[in-house]
């Protein structure tokens, strides 16, 4: 474990113009410090133990919501740098908007410098696209919970496998309309509802259809609205650990959502190639923190806070689903055995 640890902490050292490939995604949140990455909201706690990574089994999924037409799989496509969304594996004819909100996954095993990493894209397409969009949310709610039932019952499993098969969902990604007005009622309601089950970071798609004025001041009328409807987005407040991390994410805070463009095609740009997007005025620099967020956005998934918003699923979301289902078991069996509920101790409970 040694000799590994030396052996990349030399690559990234060494080489600072190496290419964004994948151990550069695992270990660029990992070596920040040595890294230098974009973002001013850099490791602190959240600095992940490399022999925890090298020990378990790398993995991560992520869920995508928004609708049709606000760039969710070129998104992701663009942060991985690769082909890992669900349109672009499985492209086939022009998919039709179907009628109810689907649950669409695909999962990937990558494997790089020895290091292995599962990535689980979770795609809704249907969401927002009807004329009546109401309890569009519940079938995402649904799925959400599905996969924490699933591992509780793993979990307490009398023959309980060595390593537990994780599906939970560590991240929704919410795509905001880039109108640049309010945010609409099916937005509040959905963050309202999903953000006690999961982890949300919100962020305004197609931001380049938005002047600097217009998107500054879309961001601001989004986080006064988040604000007045009680609605807590990833990292949330009550989770700061000490100071230096309260001081860390106030920065994170105040800059969602990220106003994101994303791209997959590379442009000669001054002699350099780089990932944007082609306008009459110009080109667009995806990771050119002038023209849009998305290096931030990248770094807080990718680059800082992965293991953190992995940890606060397990520790919060999961724990709470988990509380309450055991709760609701003990109650069904007092009142099979004719206990009263108020019987039930802290502890039983």
């Amino acid at each position: 474990a040694h000799f590994i640890f030396l052996k990349f902490s030399h690559c990234l050292s060494s080489s600072p113009s190496l290419s964004w490939s994948f151990y550069r995604i695992l270990f660029g949140f990992i070596m920040a410090p040595l890294c230098k990455p974009l973002a001013p909201h850099c490791v602190s706690s959240h600095c992940q133990s490399f022999f925890f990574l090298i020990a378990c089994h790398f993995f991560v999924c992520f869920l995508l919501t928004g609708q049709s037409g606000l760039g969710k799989s070129t998104l992701m496509n663009t942060l991985f740098k690769s082909k890992v969304s669900r349109k672009s594996v499985l492209a086939t004819a022009q998919e039709k908007i179907p009628k109810t909100v689907e649950i669409k996954s695909i999962s990937h095993d990558i494997e790089e410098k020895g290091v292995r990493m599962k990535l689980t894209v979770i795609d809704t397409p249907g969401f927002g696209d009807q004329i009546n969009n109401e309890n569009c949310w519940q079938p995402i709610m649904k799925f959400i919970n599905d996969q924490y039932e699933a591992y509780l019952q793993e979990e307490i499993n009398i023959n309980r496998k060595k390593r537990i098969p994780d599906s939970r969902v560590h991240c929704c990604i919410y795509f905001i309309p880039p109108t640049g007005h309010c945010l609409r009622p099916l937005d509040v309601e959905f963050m309202r509802r999903l953000s006690k089950v999961v982890n949300i970071v919100p962020v305004i798609a197609k931001a380049d259809t938005l002047t600097l004025e217009e998107r500054d001041f879309f961001k601001k009328k989004i986080r006064e609205e988040l604000r007045a409807n009680g609605i807590d987005v990833y990292p949330q407040k009550e989770f700061d650990e000490d100071a230096e991390d309260r001081m860390i994410n106030e920065k994170i805070r105040e800059m969602i959502p990220f106003a994101v463009v994303g791209s997959d095609q590379e442009y000669q740009v001054n002699g350099r190639r780089l990932l944007g997007r082609k306008t009459k005025w110009g080109t667009i620099e995806v990771e050119n923190i002038a023209h849009c967020e998305f290096a931030y956005l990248r770094d807080l998934l990718i680059r800082t806070h992965m293991q953190n918003i992995k940890d606060i699923t397990s520790s919060i979301h999961y724990e709470m689903y988990r509380v309450r289902r055991l709760n609701e078991n003990n109650t069904m069996v007092a009142h099979a055995n004719g206990i009263p509920e108020h019987h039930l101790t802290a502890h039983e409970m």
